[in-house]
């Protein structure tokens, strides 16, 4: 039985990703704040609605997808009802698993992911990191559950924060860009809805491209640019910008935050 704390939209996608992969719903319980919330799980999916508590001692694998600063809270409602030897695969940004360890019996086996948004459409980019007592087989049970919706990879706990900046908080970063190329799309007298599917598909493309080819980025850029042409006069643009170096600052900031919100 998996049990997931807290399904608001990534404990949402995550289950349906793995219901969509084969799982039953009878081998699924979820927990939700309100009661609403819960019935339209129920209604939608047919999977089992419980308290914290109950989920805690039912489940052999409990995934707490709450919000980082909901975390002790969950934690103290658990504690007097993990068993030991009991999974728990936290999707809280910055909460270390030590955090975890100290507010559950000892002997619980906890694994900490950064996944993101993708996961809605089961491209999502989930990086691992085992706990004290998590090993081989709870690593690998963690991939089998995220598997279904993305890519998964293990990484040392100490490059969680990182993950965080880079591939957690990465959509955000294309989805910016895109609505500043939308936007000179626009400004250069172009619709917007044309715009907007111009670069969509050139996004999906390169990323495609950089996925299947192998190449590293910087060669696929070169292809694109031709001497005294108009795309090494727009990454001209871009240098003199610095915009390389904004978008290093922008990640290192979201990884210094991601420690913050770890430190409480």
């Amino acid at each position: 039985m998996i049990a997931i704390l807290g399904a608001g939209k990534m404990g949402e996608a995550l289950l349906s990703g793995v219901l969509r992969a084969g799982r039953k719903p009878s081998e699924l319980m979820v927990t939700t704040r309100r009661e609403e919330r819960g019935a339209l799980l129920r209604e939608r999916y047919g999977v089992q609605v419980a308290t914290n508590a109950e989920a805690a001692a039912t489940a052999d694998t409990l995934v707490l997808a709450v919000k980082p600063q909901d975390m002790d809270t969950l934690l103290a409602e658990l504690t007097d009802h993990v068993p030991a030897g009991r999974l728990v695969i936290s999707l809280a940004a910055g909460i270390p698993t030590a955090f975890i360890e100290e507010r559950l019996p000892e002997d619980v086996a906890v694994v900490r992911v950064m996944s993101n948004t993708p996961v809605h459409v089961d491209e999502a980019m989930s990086v691992i990191s085992a706990g004290t007592h998590a090993g081989e087989e709870h690593l690998k049970l963690t991939e089998e559950l995220l598997t279904p919706v993305g890519k998964v990879l293990r990484i040392p706990e100490s490059l969680q924060d990182a993950a965080t900046a880079l591939s957690g908080s990465g959509p955000a970063y294309f989805y910016y860009l895109v609505e500043a190329m939308v936007d000179a799309g626009i400004l250069l007298g172009m619709p917007r809805a044309a715009a907007l599917e111009m670069v969509i598909q050139s996004a999906v493309g390169a990323a495609v491209m950089l996925r299947d080819s192998g190449d590293h980025p910087v060669m696929l850029r070169e292809a694109v640019t031709s001497p005294a042409g108009t795309t090494i006069s727009a990454i001209r643009e871009l240098e003199r910008h610095g915009v390389r170096a904004a978008v290093i600052e922008a990640i290192e900031a979201a990884r210094d935050r991601g420690r913050e919100l770890g430190a409480g």
